[in-house]
């Protein structure tokens, strides 16, 4: 990927744009829903693109996310074929569908949960001609990519909003898995944090599934239980995290998609919002040109993959300003990343050195929590 300069390339290119979608929360059903958004009849067919969902892609939250970037893709690159699958398990199953697709002449899949990877890669193996697109994932092959953007600059300046925000100074991060970039993200938001309020903790709690609401709104009760005020997140659907902790009278800050805001009007804060279509379209059009390469690629903040989601009615001017000046600090390079060093771990280990900036794939490799994080990271 050659960073933001491809995606001005895609914006001249490119000006069929607009996508969007709206929905509520579905638990993910074993049973995958296929969908397929046909070419309009006067444009030939260029390019068949697959797409595997785990949730439902009206969840105000990833998979809803995900969805609508592939929808403005069709719209950016005229002549694309969009199958995609909801629903799918994270197991073998699938491989079929993967295959199904290759089968009904996809050349491009993104097989759009973590789980997926390994199973992905088995398909690729047997595909080379299929080129892939992961999400967050961290391993390669010659026809088998990766991709996500640098939302902990924003997770970072999002921790700078909780921070001026909260009462009791304590704070939760509702997790779904404990993998790399989900530890990554709890760090920025608390660094954030404790940039602005040292006195700040913030209490990490993992469910161990991408969707299950009675899992959310259980570990959401439990931390408010513990005196927590602000809430945050990383689960597919938000949904149920913002309103259990508006119905607590705590305050909430979303992750994926901008659409969680309206679950919860009084409480909400803000949120990670993304934004795929470009990138989706670049990946497009470079698979039809012929010049797509394999690689671990981390959209910076100047691509505007990941963005900062509108403020709720109820925050504070000095929650705002706090907010908007760490992401001015990181535009301007003031601020070089979230983990600028010195960052110590839970047990007071120096693990980023003073003035030290870990380099973008650091994200895939975090085991570990810095120091005020109350939490195991495995």
């Amino acid at each position: 990927m050659k960073n933001a300069t491809r995606l001005l390339v895609l914006a001249a290119a490119t000006l069929l744009i607009a996508a969007s979608c709206g929905g509520a929360t579905v638990t993910p059903s074993p049973t995958p829903t296929v969908t397929v958004t046909a070419t309009p009849t006067t444009v030939p067919t260029v390019l068949t693109v697959g797409a595997i969902h785990v949730g439902s892609i009206k969840d105000a939250g990833y998979n809803q996310a995900q969805h609508e970037g592939l929808v403005a893709m069709t719209q950016k690159v005229p002549g694309i074929k969009l199958l995609e699958a909801e629903n799918v398990p994270e197991g073998p199953d699938v491989e079929r569908v993967m295959e199904n697709m290759i089968q009904q002449g996809a050349t491009l899949i993104f097989p759009q949960s973590f789980g997926y990877m390994d199973f992905a890669l088995n398909v690729a193996a047997k595909h080379p001609e299929v080129k892939f697109e992961h999400p967050a994932g961290y391993k390669l092959a010659d026809n088998f990519g990766t991709y996500w953007a640098a939302s902990d600059q924003l997770s970072y300046a999002l921790g700078v909003a909780a921070g001026k925000m909260t009462k009791s100074n304590k704070l939760a991060f509702v997790g779904a898995m404990p993998i790399p970039t989900v530890l990554a993200s709890v760090n920025a938001f608390h660094l954030g944090a404790q940039s602005v309020n040292p006195s700040v903790e913030t209490r990490a709690v993992f469910t161990g599934t991408w969707s299950d609401p009675a899992k959310e709104a259980a570990a959401t009760n439990a931390v408010v239980d513990q005196g927590v005020d602000v809430v945050t997140m990383l689960v597919d659907s938000p949904i149920t995290v913002v309103q259990t902790a508006e119905k607590r009278g705590a305050y909430s800050i979303g992750y994926h998609s901008k659409a969680v805001a309206e679950f919860a009007p009084k409480g909400w804060i803000s949120g990670v919002n993304f934004d795929w279509g470009n990138y989706f379209a670049q990946m497009a059009i470079d698979v039809i040109k012929g010049t797509w390469k394999a690689q671990n690629y981390i959209g910076p903040l100047s691509t505007s993959m990941a963005n900062l989601a509108p403020f709720g009615a109820n925050v504070t001017s000095a929650a705002k300003d706090a907010t908007l000046l760490a992401i001015s600090r990181f535009q301007t390079g003031a601020l070089a990343s979230p983990y600028l060093g010195p960052v110590y771990d839970q047990d007071g280990t120096l693990r980023i050195k003073d003035g030290e900036v870990p380099p973008a794939y650091f994200v895939n490799q975090v085991d570990w929590f810095a120091k005020g994080i109350i939490g195991q990271p495995k």
